[in-house]
C-alpha cells in the first residue's frame, strides 16, 4: 500500500510516517499544500492523509481541487479542527473520512486500510477506458461526463468490452459471454449490436471507441 501524507507539523508527520511504516505501508510526505497537491496529481496512491491547516494552500482547497481534477483516491482528513461544521465541510468537499487530533496511530492505520478496501470494492463496480465510464451499481454509462442511454444488451456488451479494454475479443467470445450462446447461430447479432453501441458512444465525438480487428474481432480502445 502506498499512501501520501500532506502534513506541515513535523512531529505529527514523523509520528505518522513511523507508525504507518512499521505496518509495512509505503508512505510519502509533503509538508505544504502546494507540493502535496502536485504529488497527489502526479503519483499513484491508494490513500491520502490530508491536514486541513496547511501553508501555501489549505487542505480544503487541495481536496476540492483534487476532486475537480477527477482524482478519486480516498482522502482521510487529519486535523485539529474538530467541530461538527468542520467535519461536514471536509466530507462535503470530497473527504472520505475524518480523524481529529490528537489521535492514536493504530486507529489511523485501521481507518486507512478500511478506506483502501472500500475503494477497491467500488473500483470493481466501475469500469473505465478512454473517457467512457460504466457504473454497475447505478447501471449508468457516461462518455466525457455525459450520459449515454443504452439498452440492456448494449450495456452488457459494453461491460464485457471494458473488462477487456486494450485486448482483442473474438465474435465467439462475445456470443458466449454476452449472449450465453455457445455455438455460432449464423446471425449478425454481434455485428449489429457492436454497430449500434459504436454509434451511440461516438455520437458527437470524432473518436472510434470500438475498433474492428480484421479477421480477429473487436477491441475497445484504452485511450481516445
Amino acid at each position: 500500500m502506498k499512501v501520501l501524507l500532506i502534513e506541515d507539523d513535523t512531529e505529527t508527520a514523523a509520528y505518522v510516517v513511523e507508525g504507518l511504516g512499521a505496518q509495512g505501508i509505503d508512505i510519502e510526505h509533503a509538508a505544504d499544500g502546494i507540493s502535496g497537491y502536485a504529488k497527489a496529481i502526479a503519483g499513484t496512491y491508494q490513500a491520502i492523509i490530508l491536514d486541513r491547516l496547511l501553508p501555501g494552500r489549505d487542505g480544503l482547497s487541495v481536496l476540492k481541487a483534487l476532486r475537480g481534477a477527477g482524482v478519486r483516491t480516498p482522502v482521510l482528513c487529519l486535523t485539529a479542527m474538530d467541530g461538527l461544521d468542520d467535519r461536514v465541510e471536509g466530507l462535503d468537499a470530497g473527504g472520505d473520512d475524518y480523524l481529529t487530533k490528537p489521535f492514536f496511530v493504530v486507529e489511523l492505520v485501521a481507518r486507512v486500510r478500511a478506506l483502501v478496501r472500500r475503494a477497491a470494492a467500488e473500483a470493481r463496480m466501475q469500469l473505465r477506458a478512454a473517457d467512457v465510464e460504466l457504473d454497475l451499481i447505478e447501471r449508468r454509462v457516461t462518455r466525457a461526463g455525459r450520459a449515454v442511454a443504452l439498452l440492456p444488451q448494449e450495456f452488457k456488451l459494453l461491460e464485457y468490452l471494458l473488462r477487456n479494454a486494450g485486448s482483442v475479443v473474438t465474435r465467439s467470445m462475445l456470443l458466449e459471454h454476452v449472449w450465453d450462446i455457445h455455438f455460432d447461430p449464423k446471425t449478425s447479432v454481434v455485428e449489429s449490436h457492436v454497430s449500434r453501441l459504436r454509434a451511440k458512444l461516438s455520437r458527437g465525438a470524432d473518436i472510434e471507441y470500438i475498433r474492428t480487428v480484421r479477421g480477429s474481432g473487436y477491441m475497445f480502445v484504452v485511450r481516445p
